[in-house]
């Protein structure tokens, strides 16, 4: 009995933190990472149509670790902001999954490259 229990709780904690997931707001897109230029830079394939070299503020390089493929929230640069801009947050796999789930990632689905 105990066991089951604490399988269920499990599951309910997974299914809080789940629901917590950040979404753009404001200016802030989702993207997909299409290159990794070095020094952390890379390209990124953005939802609004541009393809933008974005770099990983400082304040966050050792935190995030960004690969090929990851889906991430970019924020547009104010000056040259369709061809630059930081990446903000990178989602896990389960988070991805949920994201395609509640319909936030449909127009990712219509580009032929994701």
């Amino acid at each position: 009995m105990s066991r089951k229990k604490e399988e269920a709780a499990r599951k309910e904690k997974l299914q809080k933190q789940i629901s917590r997931i950040k979404l753009p707001r404001g200016k802030q897109i989702f993207g997909v990472v299409s290159q990794r230029v070095g020094g952390s830079r890379m390209k990124v394939k953005c939802l609004d149509g541009n393809e933008r070299l974005c770099r990983i503020p400082g304040r966050m390089k050792r935190y995030l670790w960004v690969r090929e493929g990851d889906i991430v929230i970019v924020e547009p640069w104010e000056l040259g902001g369709d061809d630059k801009g930081d990446i903000i947050y990178k989602y896990t796999k389960s988070q991805v999954q949920y994201l395609k789930r509640k319909g936030h990632l449909k127009k990712m689905e219509n580009v032929k490259e994701f």
